[in-house]
């Protein structure tokens, strides 16, 4: 399982305390702040994108990271692939599923996700797949919690079992943070979001 240290709002002299104990993926939700944190650190960190994208603001993301984890509409999709072919790159991404009860939060629906990965051939040619990423409701109830991360652990399992052809590739699933990443391990993440537990309160 892999570990995101979510360093949004945290200076980078905190993220280098966090690189030199051996941390190395790092996720920023904010597209200037990556973009300037981006040169302050060491070549060999993995970063990751986690936060709600616009398109006018991809050319401040996808030339430095390894993984757009919150993929969460068709358009940004498209957008994605267009900036891919036009910069000769595939940009690997997860979709974000519209997971919690809060309408504010961005994502797409289960119908959207199974359309976008069952459609053979896939059109996106700049873009791969990894999995999956949401983030449950915000409620101290560990049921509602447990049943959010069921319901993506299945959706997860539906597209790797109806796609066989992307199983070596449809390999991610990102759900848990500092409050419930234990529940989320149960329910098979292969990464977790941790910011607080790591870099303690926020910095603004």
């Amino acid at each position: 399982m892999k570990l995101v240290a979510v360093s949004k709002f945290h200076p980078v002299s905190r993220l280098m305390e966090a690189y030199d104990a051996g941390q190395r993926i790092f996720g920023e939700n904010r597209p200037q702040e990556l973009a300037g944190k981006v040169p302050r650190m060491p070549a060999d960190v993995e970063w990751h994108f986690i936060g709600h994208l616009q398109t006018n603001k991809i050319k401040l993301v996808l030339p430095y990271v390894s993984l757009v984890q919150s993929v969460d509409s068709l358009h940004l999709l498209e957008a994605i692939d267009r900036w891919g072919g036009e910069n000769g790159r595939v940009i690997d991404i997860l979709l974000e599923l519209h997971l919690g009860a809060e309408e504010t939060k961005h994502g797409l629906s289960e119908e959207e996700i199974l359309l976008c990965c069952g459609k053979v051939p896939f059109p996106y040619g700049n873009v791969r797949i990894r999995g999956l990423m949401g983030m449950a409701t915000n409620t101290e109830d560990e049921a509602v919690i447990e049943a959010d991360f069921a319901r993506i652990e299945a959706l997860f399992n539906k597209i790797r079992a109806e796609r066989p052809e992307l199983r070596d590739t449809f390999t991610e699933l990102s759900i848990g943070m500092s409050g419930d990443w234990p529940l989320a391990v149960r329910h098979g993440a292969t990464m977790v979001r941790i910011g607080t537990d790591i870099f303690g309160p926020r910095e603004y």
